[in-house]
């Protein structure tokens, strides 16, 4: 059921000095939020009853910390996520939602192969959708104090929708991090962005394929997607070109590229700009990232993911397998760890130190790359790590 968002119950924006505090106790930050909850317009009862029985949940922290499967490498991830059976479940569900698609397309711009590669990755196009109690979820993540302002909004999300009639804060279940359905939305998006896709009066992300892919057609949409563009085409690029213009920071048009020597590995360039796109250097895959790419950041901020999605929705659509050329071997986790440190030693900004290879610590390694004169391809090697 697609209802306006203002008024709400509650602001989902309040200044920061007002939400209650992270850490301590748990209790004691629970009563916290029921309080602000009721400053803010729900009742005492509605409140009392959306957190009848809630519990930290040591399994989502441990999950929050883990995340490993980040820190393999574009090739390796790809593997691992798109298989035969996944390619050919997916032409199968183009097929069986093609009014879905076609209304998606003509209402949001965006592409099935988009909405496809996401609903396969986050949960086996609706098979797989988490087995955690989002509230619990996301009151124990609120609780802890790596990223409390991310997701308190969310459980105070969930109570609006919980007021609402449409969730259930025993039985909801979902992922680690509280996204809830065949798409993963958290709550806050779901207010946002829930649509009604089959018509029955409800928005049902959980139960109705409909509903998930249309709201999550608009979500992408509301971030910015252009419609009608590409997002992503694989490149050839020569072995004497300069290394330094790649990357997402620095777009061409792709008249400029082909100046450069940079050829689409089969038809035409597909968009006027882009970004030349080595997720394993020079000397492995190379895309040619056009500015919807960017966008698909704002719904995973990994970069091995989005990469891996991108590539994912253009297989979907009718391209060919990614050529792997000959990529040289990364950094295992512990190596990337230490080539973090080193590189934030030097001044660079590459966020946490945790053995992943995101786009600020790619930045940093093509700076470096530059400054000691080897080929600035932001791909880090272990002669690179030497050289730090």
């Amino acid at each position: 059921m697609r209802s306006p968002l203002a008024p709400l119950l509650f602001s989902l924006c309040l200044p920061l000095a007002a939400h209650a505090e992270c850490g301590g106790n748990f209790s004691g930050f629970v009563a916290g939020l029921k309080a602000e909850m009721q400053r803010n317009g729900l009742s005492a009862a509605t409140a009392d009853s959306f957190f009848a029985g809630v519990r930290q949940d040591g399994r989502v922290l441990k999950a929050d910390r883990a995340q490993g499967v980040f820190r393999k490498s574009f090739l390796d991830f790809q593997a691992s996520v798109i298989s035969k059976n996944r390619l050919q479940t997916g032409a199968a569900m183009a097929q069986k939602y093609a009014s879905v698609f076609d209304a998606a397309e003509r209402q949001y711009g965006v592409s099935r192969g988009v909405l496809l590669a996401f609903w396969a990755l986050e949960t086996d196009f609706g098979k797989v959708q988490g087995d955690f109690n989002t509230r619990d979820a996301l009151v124990t993540l609120a609780h802890d104090c790596r990223r409390p302002d991310l997701f308190r909004p969310q459980v105070l999300a969930a109570a609006e929708l919980y007021a609402r009639g449409d969730f259930d804060p025993q039985r909801t279940i979902g992922a680690w991090a509280g996204e809830i359905g065949q798409v993963q939305m958290l709550p806050a998006d779901i207010l946002r962005n829930g649509v009604d896709g089959d018509g029955d009066g409800h928005v049902n992300l959980k139960g109705s394929s409909a509903d998930a892919l249309m709201s999550g057609a608009k979500m992408i949409a509301s971030m910015g997607w252009r419609p009608g563009e590409p997002w992503l085409q694989e490149i050839i690029v020569p072995a004497d070109m300069d290394w330094a213009q790649t990357g997402l920071d620095r777009s061409l048009s792709t008249a400029d590229w082909a100046r450069m020597g940079v050829v689409p590995r089969s038809g035409q360039f597909a968009g006027a700009q882009g970004s030349v796109l080595l997720p394993m250097g020079r000397k492995g895959p190379a895309f040619l990232a056009y500015p919807n790419f960017r966008v698909l950041f704002e719904w995973n901020k990994s970069f091995v993911y989005v990469t891996t999605a991108a590539y994912f929705a253009t297989r979907l659509e009718g391209a060919p397998r990614v050529d792997p050329r000959a990529a040289e071997p990364g950094l295992a986790p512990a190596q990337m760890k230490a080539l973090q440190a080193r590189l934030q030693a030097r001044g660079h900004d590459v966020g946490p130190i945790d053995g992943i290879l995101g786009e600020k610590t790619r930045e940093a390694v093509q700076i470096e790359q530059g400054r000691l004169g080897l080929p600035a391809d932001a791909w880090p090697t272990p002669a690179l790590l030497d050289r730090l």
